[in-house]
């Protein structure tokens, strides 16, 4: 189907610009350039792909969705620890892995979705998608009101593109918390009418009856 392969030329593009465009020189300078990149991993490219691949896909796991949740959320939490995320930015290695983790758990997290071709038949997964906004939620928040720079390696007095290292970190929490929010509770809202919807009929049905 054509959407497919848009899907999964799309997914391309943004893992792309995610690991080797100029967003990802951009990262050791600036928080918001490495939030980009965590965002396009995992909440762009991973959908975008594995809707592509679609039935192709030749994997018999049926997802669990608390598996799912952890892995996207613990995903986002480890990394973001300060030790860690400041190992990630001075080994090549360990950044590499990053940003394999970041798009091994938005795959993780997006598969129950694709799986279910967003039909899901109980209030489940809509309450997965609205849980999985809390602790970005928490760690956006955190970085934009928290009034001090969290991450040493972006504490340099040097602006780039006229941000200060912390005006570069309240705008990486601030653009963390709006797309996320966006691309989880979208799907929660659209699966919760269908449910609704679906309610409305079975209870019409009934009353005809």
């Amino acid at each position: 189907m054509s959407w497919r392969v848009a899907a999964f030329a799309g997914g391309l593009a943004a893992l792309w610009i995610a690991v080797a465009s100029p967003v990802s020189h951009l990262d050791h300078h600036l928080l918001t350039a490495h939030m980009i990149q965590h965002l396009l991993l995992m909440l762009v490219a991973a959908p975008l792909i594995l809707l592509g691949l679609g039935s192709s896909l030749r994997v018999h796991w049926r997802p669990n969705l608390v598996v799912s949740w952890l892995a996207g959320s613990l995903t986002v939490i480890i990394w973001h620890v300060p030790a860690i995320f400041e190992l990630a930015l001075t080994s090549p290695f360990w950044h590499a892995l990053e940003h394999a983790s970041f798009f091994v758990a938005g795959a993780v997290f997006w598969w129950p979705a694709v799986h279910s071709g967003l039909e899901a038949q109980s209030w489940s997964l809509p309450v997965y998608f609205f849980l999985a906004t809390l602790p970005c939620d928490a760690l956006s928040a955190f970085l934009a009101f928290c009034g001090h720079v969290v991450y040493p390696p972006y504490s340099s007095g040097h602006r780039h593109f006229g941000l200060s290292p912390l005006d570069d970190q309240a705008l990486a929490g601030a653009l963390m918390w709006v797309t996320v929010t966006f691309a989880y509770l979208i799907p929660a809202l659209v699966l919760a009418g269908r449910l609704l919807s679906g309610e409305r009929r079975y209870a019409a049905q009934i009353v005809a009856s």
